[in-house]
């Protein structure tokens, strides 16, 4: 048994492009704009989306949007979304990148949310 949720809505954004973007995706959702640190990629669009959290990811690639879900066993989630489809296409630090049916991306990644938020939120899978 293992619990997922949706965690984030990335706004995946050419890297010369990330600034305006951010700019753009802040005002445009009524969100504060703020840098991430410890990965400077992101800018965190704070209160964009309540009960998700929404950034501008500088990428070295196309514009689009990708979704994050959190969960308790990387593995496991992974193989649930290939077995429903997915194609596991790359791994980034304890991230597996999917690429799902009709070619949108997707991240599995371990839970980032405080563990009483993750819990009241998360689905439970066999």
């Amino acid at each position: 048994m293992h619990r997922s949720r949706a965690y984030a809505v990335l706004i995946d954004t050419p890297a010369d492009e990330a600034p305006r973007a951010a700019a753009f995706w802040s005002a445009a959702l009524g969100a504060t704009a703020r840098p991430f640190g410890p990965a400077p990629q992101f800018t965190s669009l704070h209160d964009a989306l309540p009960g998700l959290v929404v950034a501008v990811q500088a990428v070295d690639d196309t514009p689009r949007y990708h979704l994050d879900i959190e969960t308790d066993d990387v593995g496991a989630e992974t193989a649930r979304l290939v077995a429903l489809g997915a194609t596991e296409i790359a791994r980034w630090q304890e991230c597996r990148v999917l690429r799902a049916p009709g070619g949108h991306l997707l991240c599995v990644l371990p839970v980032e949310t405080p563990p009483d938020e993750f819990a009241a939120a998360a689905n439970v899978w066999p």
